[in-house]
């Protein structure tokens, strides 16, 4: 945890915070957090800074704050990738919101399996507690949006070209495709596809939406490890 987010409900007043939750057994069985110690700190979809500690009881600590800072810059992409297998999910959503992306469109494909869709961590309580551990790992505060599109050609034909329009629109595929292009801070909307990739008959629609295949090389990865080298591939270190 290199952030301790706040929300709403921490603040007894405006610049003193209370937590009693899994934060302050972080902050003490892993910190071993002692009065007049600081933290990073950072108020969720605000701004950051330190946070002091002025009491702590076996149930809860009290930080006296100072916000004088901005999160990082979120990446300039719309991320529409097809439902992973919900193991792969749950470790995604995490890197996804450590590395700044800000939108997420998460749809349905030939080859990704009807039972993803009933697992539990697309239940907006769980898909919360993973964008949140991604914030803290990044030192970040702005929650990531995700969109559930459980019908493909309908948000690819429907949605799909005024998401990508304006921007490096891209498809990530291993065959017939160019090579990826270099960084740049340019708007960017990329869409990654299932295990074993999108079918042909899915790369012709998101082709018609005005999205260009690119591949990483001859090696084929997994999404998992797919997603970050694309972004570090697509995107300036800055970022």
């Amino acid at each position: 945890m290199n952030l301790i987010l706040l929300y709403t409900s921490d603040f007894i007043d405006p610049h003193l915070v209370r937590i009693g939750d899994r934060r302050f057994q972080h902050m003490r069985s892993v910190h071993q957090a002692a009065v007049g110690e600081t933290f990073k700190v950072g108020v969720l979809n605000g701004l950051i800074g330190q946070g002091r500690v002025t009491a702590m009881t076996d149930d809860w600590i009290e930080l006296r704050i100072r916000l004088n800072q901005a999160p990082p810059p979120p990446l300039p992409l719309s991320l529409v990738m097809a439902l992973p297998r919900p193991k792969m999910l749950k470790r995604t959503l995490e890197t996804l919101a450590t590395l700044g992306v800000k939108d997420l469109w998460l749809i349905n494909s030939y080859r990704v399996d009807k039972s993803y869709w009933s697992t539990p961590i697309l239940r907006p309580e769980k898909t919360l507690e993973h964008l949140l551990l991604g914030l803290e790992q990044a030192g970040d505060t702005r929650l990531p949006r995700v969109h559930l599109r459980k019908r493909f050609k309908p948000f690819v034909e429907d949605e799909l070209p005024a998401i990508a329009r304006h921007t490096r629109a891209l498809v990530a595929h291993p065959y017939q495709a160019a090579p990826c292009p270099a960084p740049s801070a340019a708007p960017t909307t990329l869409a990654i596809g299932p295990e074993g990739g999108f079918i042909p008959y899915e790369v012709e629609k998101l082709q018609a939406a005005g999205l260009d295949p690119i591949h990483l090389g001859p090696r084929i990865l997994r999404v998992e490890t797919a997603v970050p080298v694309l972004l570090s591939r697509l995107f300036p270190l800055t970022f």
